[in-house]
């Protein structure tokens, strides 16, 4: 890089001494009167003094502009495709603007000042145009939107546009280190490919390192459940490799990936589901499906339990139906271990689940 750049320098020199040094010592011996040799001012003499001028200036300024191109190069690589499109554009502009007017000063036809004002003038302008094209990008982009929303408007009017969605499921890490996931894979519930973000994994390699005993437990058994997902016949389990560097937090990646691949989101993280409900993406919390699919019942109903424990207010006992929902049994605290039948009296269902009030049948 340095060597390109020394020689950029020189080839600079060579060609800024081809051209301005005759007319700079024309001017020199127009004002002072004094007579330069004939040998000075031919071509090889005035391209050698350039490019040994310019030479020596970029020895001592190599590495300021090697900072500098690696400063822009990374400026770049992380600007949006937008921005750079639209500066570029600018730019474009800006030098067709200072074309036009570097002919107009070609005209003037003044010694040494035409050149000069001819680089001034592309500079200035190619810097104007790249910064207004850059500025104005959300309002050239907006300008653009509505252009082709009315072609597609136009286009709906003539024939009708059908919108797909994807049917992929994209996994979170509570749902894999929860585990239901794959008793529901297996009855053949699951529609569509099961997607697995990479930053997924990593942040269950994360838990399953972690010193905490009950962390790394959960890790590794999100790691088992991925495994036989994979190992489930007839389920597709795709590992994403892409990431989100501008985003640090799991969930927004996951959204995020959701609204490219136009998928769904699969949770029991109350707090991701009512992010996806703000942001109209869609989502599939297992703890709904567990809720959904318990035994209905309806007071007045009878049923068989087993009292097991106290309840917290007095007289009250606690059961438990086989789909793990509580059941609370007023006046059964004297009924503790002992298997009684009970008639429903009301079902609540709260955020947590649903309760079931009863009180043991009459003899």
């Amino acid at each position: 890089m340095k060597i390109v750049i020394r020689i950029f320098f020189a080839l600079l020199g060579l060609a800024l001494g081809i051209l301005l040094l005759p007319e700079l010592f024309q001017l020199i011996e127009a004002a002072t009167k004094m007579a330069f040799p004939d040998w000075l001012m031919t071509t090889y003499v005035t391209g050698t003094i350039g490019a040994l001028i310019f030479l020596l200036i970029g020895l001592f300024i190599t590495d300021s502009v090697i900072r500098l191109l690696r400063f822009l190069e990374e400026k770049l690589v992380k600007a949006p495709v937008a921005d750079l499109f639209f500066g570029t554009f600018g730019l474009l502009i800006g030098l067709v603007m200072a074309f036009l007017v570097s002919m107009l000063i070609e005209l003037v036809d003044i010694p040494l000042l035409s050149n000069v004002l001819t680089i001034f003038v592309t500079a200035l302008f190619g810097y104007l145009g790249f910064t207004v094209g850059y500025r104005k990008r959300h309002e050239l982009t907006k300008v653009f939107l509505r252009n082709n929303s009315n072609q597609a408007e136009k286009k709906a009017v003539a024939e009708p546009v059908v919108v797909t969605k994807s049917n992929s499921k994209v996994l979170d890490t509570s749902v894999i280190i929860d585990g239901r996931i794959t008793d529901i894979a297996k009855t053949g519930f699951v529609e569509g490919k099961l997607i697995v973000p990479q930053f997924v994994i990593g942040e269950l390699q994360y838990i399953a390192d972690s010193s905490d005993t009950l962390k790394r437990n959960r890790g590794r058994r999100g790691l088992d459940v991925l495994k036989e997902l994979q190992s489930i016949p007839g389920m597709e389990v795709e590992i994403y490799d892409g990431d989100f560097e501008d985003v640090s937090e799991v969930d927004i990646k996951l959204i995020k990936l959701a609204e490219l691949i136009k998928g769904i989101v699969v949770t029991n993280d109350y707090n991701l589901n009512k992010v996806c409900e703000v942001r109209n993406v869609p989502v599939l919390n297992i703890n709904d499906l567990a809720n959904a699919v318990k035994q209905v019942v309806i007071p007045g109903e009878e049923m068989t339990v087993l009292v097991i424990k106290e309840g917290k207010e007095q007289k009250q006992g606690i059961a438990y139906l086989e789909d793990g929902t509580m059941v609370v049994v007023e006046e059964g605290k004297h009924l503790i271990s002992k298997t009684i039948g009970v008639v429903v009296t009301s079902v609540l269902q709260t955020s947590a689940g649903r309760m079931i009030f009863a009180k043991p049948q009459e003899k």
